[in-house]
């Protein structure tokens, strides 16, 4: 049995996916009423927007309606659930993505690295089943969810929640070392930017694709020193990074981008026997036969990483001064405004919606 919540308003504000392919709507709804054995109560700072949200709308996910969107979400602990151990009334924290694992399927009794890969997870945190942070007050499982260390900021460490844990993750399963070369397809984008710093703070020489003006600008900014222009063409750009490289190409690349050149791209630029890892989620990755037989390149999917990385990355981005570019939205409502941009193809990073400026 749950425990129920209590000292907090009857009624909040939330922004909800109420049908597919429609615009969110901004509701008044009744506030969470009751926590599981390991749910946090967490009073919403900062929510932001990732593509994913927009999966949702278009219904590419076992959504029920109405869902409250947003799986990227910080904010300070009101109340835990009476068997949270590892988090106490005040502390700051990331909102973890999956709610209520199994805890008996091989995931779950696996590595942690494992554990977000849960069959019989109750819920994604606004994706399904789960509602999420565009809203006054919001829950996340303990389990899977950080301690914001005190040199992150809440307006920081809220697109780490999904774009930062995904990005660092496929840096890990990518087996690249310091010195190595890391290529990174759509580097200009929200998680791509955030790759560039975190490689080079691992001492990986990063090299970073993409193919418009704003995302190119963005790699520079971010540090990448050897930015490539997608749009030369496929055959240009592995000659130029062939050339970089010393003839081989890089040791292993990611792919960010959901274009359908974009994963070939990454294949191609990575040395015979690399990994090519794809997070992006186009609805068919399209491989040609040559790089998978003949060059061996091994294609690695990658999803969010489990707590203990999750939490490992939050203090790299601490102590390494890693900065997240974000689109600041002042309040719920303003959340239209977000996707609004997030559709046009100009925005640089992340846009983050300041829920309660008083946590910020």
């Amino acid at each position: 049995m749950g425990i129920k919540v209590e000292g907090i308003p009857s009624e909040m504000t939330a922004v909800q996916v109420v049908e597919f392919h429609k615009p969110c709507q901004i509701n008044q709804v009744s506030t969470p009423k009751e926590l599981g054995d390991y749910d946090l109560l967490i009073k919403t700072a900062v929510a932001s927007l990732c593509h994913t949200d927009s999966m949702v709308i278009d219904g590419m996910f076992p959504t029920g309606l109405p869902r409250t969107g947003s799986h990227e979400g910080t904010g300070t602990v009101v109340q835990v659930g009476s068997k949270v151990e590892n988090f106490k009334k005040g502390d700051r924290v990331m909102s973890g993505i999956p709610k209520n694992p199994c805890q008996s399927c091989a995931n779950c009794k696996g590595p942690d690295d494992w554990h977000q890969y849960c069959e019989n997870v109750e819920g994604m945190i606004g994706v399904f089943k789960a509602d999420g942070a565009f809203a006054d007050y919001h829950v996340a499982d303990s389990r899977m969810s950080c301690h914001v260390p005190d040199d992150v900021s809440l307006i920081d460490a809220a697109p780490l929640a999904c774009a930062g844990v995904t990005i660092y993750r496929a840096i890990i399963v990518s087996e690249t070392k310091e010195g190595d070369w890391l290529g990174i397809v759509g580097a200009g984008g929200g998680l791509g930017h955030l790759g560039i710093q975190m490689a080079k703070a691992k001492g990986i020489k990063v090299i970073a694709i993409d193919a418009r003006d704003e995302a190119l600008e963005l790699c520079k900014k971010a540090g990448a020193e050897h930015v490539f222009d997608a749009r030369k063409g496929k055959e240009e750009v592995v000659r130029e990074i062939q050339k970089l490289t010393g003839g081989p190409g890089v040791n292993a690349s990611i792919n960010v981008s959901e274009h359908e050149t974009a994963a070939p791209l990454a294949c191609a630029i990575t040395k015979m026997h690399g990994n090519m890892i794809q997070i992006s989620q186009p609805a068919m990755v399209n491989i040609p036969f040559q790089e998978l037989i003949f060059r061996d390149i091994k294609i690695k999917g990658s999803l969010v990483a489990g707590q203990e990385q999750s939490q490992e990355m939050l203090s790299l981005v601490g102590e390494k001064g890693i900065k997240v570019e974000v689109n600041t939205f002042d309040g719920l409502k303003e959340v239209p405004k977000m996707f609004n941009l997030a559709h046009s193809g100009k925005m640089k990073g992340k846009a983050v919606c300041v829920v309660d400026k008083s946590q910020v």
